[in-house]
């Protein structure tokens, strides 16, 4: 299998290392993440904890980045084995969609499994006044890090809503909690965040001031069409929240790079779903992780070692 040792310590802000006490010659998986105020890094730090304690021989490294475009290109260029990416993210990258940060498609792209959705999550102060996407006019919103997938979800929705940032007072390109940070401090009215449900940055926000949950209308999903669905943001899931919100919906991917060691691939993807409960401990949004539809409808091929798994396992 191969190593991979330039991994630089100051890109690392957590370097959690796990290693089981059998190992022998160590290999390494560097699992690519997201911000830590966000869903993939707790995801990102059980599974890695999964992979020490079950995969012989491995240590792990827990890596936050800005998310899906920055771990699309990390991973293909051999600076992580398996990372967490939006499905609209990964087939932009697949289809080489110059927009999106992907000049020319990425050919190495590999997935593992399809795991839980991403919701389109945006959130108000009570008191900007905004209730619904045409509130945005005129206000301050952070859109997620430049040429995230959160900063492409919030381009896709403002051109199908027929809007675009220039109808913002103030455009912000901000990571979940420093977008939370200004609106506590009353220096942005509001943040689109894309992420599972109960995202720890909105859990602070709503439990600091009074907010509202805005609703993204179903026609929205359906100009976009896939990867984005029609969803709801459930009643209760935030302080504050009395009512089911619609918004959208995107599944996540967890992805590698076709040089990745098949049979490394092939245990990544066994232990996955071999230690499920070890991830929904770690997050509730794994609950969303299905064994029965990883392997289907996938805008890139599988690995071999991942297909592997799922036929070994009836699955495919």
């Amino acid at each position: 299998m191969k190593l991979f040792h330039r991994i630089a310590a100051s890109a690392v802000v957590a370097g959690l290392a796990f290693a089981p006490a059998t190992a022998s010659a160590q290999q390494f998986i560097n699992v690519l993440t997201g911000g830590t105020s966000g869903v993939y890094y707790p995801l990102g730090v059980a599974l890695a904890k999964v992979y020490a304690d079950n995969i012989e021989g491995v240590k792990t490294q827990v890596q936050s980045t800005k998310a899906s475009v920055e771990n699309v290109n990390l991973v293909t260029q051999g600076r992580g084995e398996i990372a967490f990416a939006l499905g609209d993210t990964v087939k932009a990258a697949a289809e080489g969609n110059a927009d999106a940060g992907f000049q020319q498609p990425v050919e190495n792209l590999r997935a593992i499994a399809a795991i839980y959705p991403n919701y389109v999550q945006i959130v108000a102060s009570q008191e900007s006044g905004i209730t619904d996407l045409a509130g945005l006019k005129g206000k301050a919103l952070s859109v997620g890090a430049p040429a995230s997938g959160t900063e492409l979800n919030a381009r896709a929705i403002f051109g199908a809503a027929e809007m675009s940032y220039d109808d913002l007072g103030k455009t912000e390109y901000l990571p979940f909690a420093e977008s939370v940070e200004l609106i506590k401090n009353r220096q942005l009215d509001a943040t689109l965040q894309s992420a599972g449900l109960g995202v720890a940055s909105i859990r602070d926000l709503a439990s600091s001031l009074p907010i509202t949950v805005v609703a993204v209308p179903a026609e929205i999903a359906e100009k976009l069409g896939a990867p984005f669905a029609a969803a709801e943001i459930p009643a209760g899931t935030y302080d504050g929240q009395d009512a089911a919100v619609p918004t959208l919906a995107i599944t996540n991917i967890l992805v590698t790079s076709a040089e990745v060691d098949e049979e490394l691939a092939y245990q990544m993807t066994k232990q996955l779903f071999e230690n499920l409960p070890e991830l929904i401990a770690a997050h509730n949004a794994a609950e969303g992780i299905d064994p029965k539809t990883a392997g289907k409808n996938l805008p890139v091929p599988l690995h071999p070692g991942a297909e592997r798994y799922y036929k070994e396992a009836g699955l495919l």
